[in-house]
């Protein structure tokens, strides 16, 4: 599974605004809500229910909250920077500030896992993460996520 069978530029986000953890779920599900068709209550509630069993936060003010939903047929993904980092229960108590949505069909138990994974290897690259830090151009920031997986591909 490659970064474009799961993310294409329309589901980047260059500059969320969030005050919140809380908040930061509510715009994504709602972006997510409109590229998968699904009720952004349902993607919010799913995502809220996943935190309660521990952070989605990576450290170093990276997030993947991610789920499981029934009515979907693939694996889809949102990338969000935030205009400013908010708190989000990360292990080394750094705010948020990149953040990876990630949802799978219910029943996508490896594809949910290699994705996960995928994009969790993705995002540790530090010279990545700075350039992704460094743009605000949703095309620049797709087109970094999408060159850097490929030639990890290669």
């Amino acid at each position: 599974m490659q970064l474009p069978d799961i993310l294409d530029e329309k589901g980047v986000f260059p500059a969320v605004q969030a005050a919140s953890k809380k908040q930061l779920l509510q715009v994504l599900s709602a972006h997510a809500a409109e590229r998968t068709g699904l009720d952004a209550r349902t993607i919010f509630d799913a995502l809220m229910q996943r935190e309660k069993l521990g952070s989605t936060a990576l450290g170093n003010g990276i997030a993947i909250p991610h789920g499981r939903f029934e009515g979907l047929q693939k694996v889809h993904g949102l990338f969000a920077r935030l205009a400013q980092p908010v708190d989000y229960d990360a292990p080394d108590h750094l705010p948020v500030d990149l953040v990876f949505l990630l949802m799978a069909p219910e029943g996508a138990g490896a594809d949910h896992l290699k994705a996960l994974a995928r994009i969790s290897r993705l995002l540790r690259n530090a010279s990545l993460v700075e350039k992704l830090r460094g743009t605000r151009d949703p095309s620049v920031l797709y087109a970094l996520m999408a060159e850097q997986q490929s030639s990890k591909a290669a």
